[in-house]
């Protein structure tokens, strides 16, 4: 329910559903972490969890450097909608 949300706001804001583009995958792997990250506070010996989550937080940090690099405004926009990290000013 949340994915078809985010779906359709990126449609309305980009004019496309493409659901294979680097915005919603990132938030895609965000839900996963957080969801990874709520079991994993309750099972702290769910070693194969904890490998999971390792992966899922690497290919979103690949996918952010990519978006930062393509297009510097969706990526703060990005991280500040998903509330991912702080922005640094300079």
């Amino acid at each position: 329910m949340v994915k078809n949300l985010f779906i359709s706001a990126i449609s309305q804001k980009e004019n496309y559903e493409n659901r294979g583009s680097v915005e919603f995958q990132v938030f895609n792997f965000t839900t996963n972490i957080r969801k990874l990250t709520s079991h994993l506070e309750l099972h702290k010996k769910d070693f194969s969890s904890q490998r999971g989550l390792r992966k899922i937080l690497g290919k979103r940090q690949r996918l952010l450097a990519y978006l930062s690099k393509i297009n510097r405004e969706h990526y703060k926009k990005l991280i500040g909608e998903l509330d991912i990290r702080e922005i640094k000013t300079r």
